[in-house]
């Protein structure tokens, strides 16, 4: 299950790192003619909370740095997922409404194993010698 877990957030941050990045860094008019009336600013904000969940998925589990913020990250990309789905039906985009359910339930599954189950341990904090 563990390794099932660590897969499915490697794929998603990738998955959220390439579509958050394109959000940050593409060009306004792409962003308008891809989002029908949704407001380019709303993008950039969608595009940083991906990017953001993506490292949060991977970087503190690996590392076992603070790795509680790994489910509180996939828990936020679920959100996020909640609501691109939410905004694909008020602009008619039917067809990527699966894609957005998708992901937001491989999310929410990841946030449930690793406040569960798969949860990380922290690193052992190191103690100095008195001496």
């Amino acid at each position: 299950m563990r390794i099932t877990v660590w897969i499915i957030s490697a794929l998603l941050a990738l998955v959220f790192l390439a579509a958050g990045g394109l959000k940050i860094v593409g060009s306004a008019a792409d962003l308008e003619a891809m989002g029908e009336g949704i407001p380019t600013a709303l993008f950039r904000v969608a595009g940083v909370a991906e990017v953001l969940g993506a490292l949060g998925l991977i970087l503190p589990a690996a590392t076992r740095v603070l790795p509680r913020l790994t489910p509180l990250a996939a828990s936020g990309l679920t959100l996020t997922m909640v609501g691109a789905t939410v905004a694909n039906l008020a602009i008619g985009a039917y067809a990527v409404v699966p894609q957005t359910l998708l992901f937001g339930a491989l999310s929410a599954f990841v946030a449930w194993a690793r406040f569960g189950t798969c949860a990380i341990d922290p690193r052992p904090q190191a103690t100095l010698p008195l001496s």
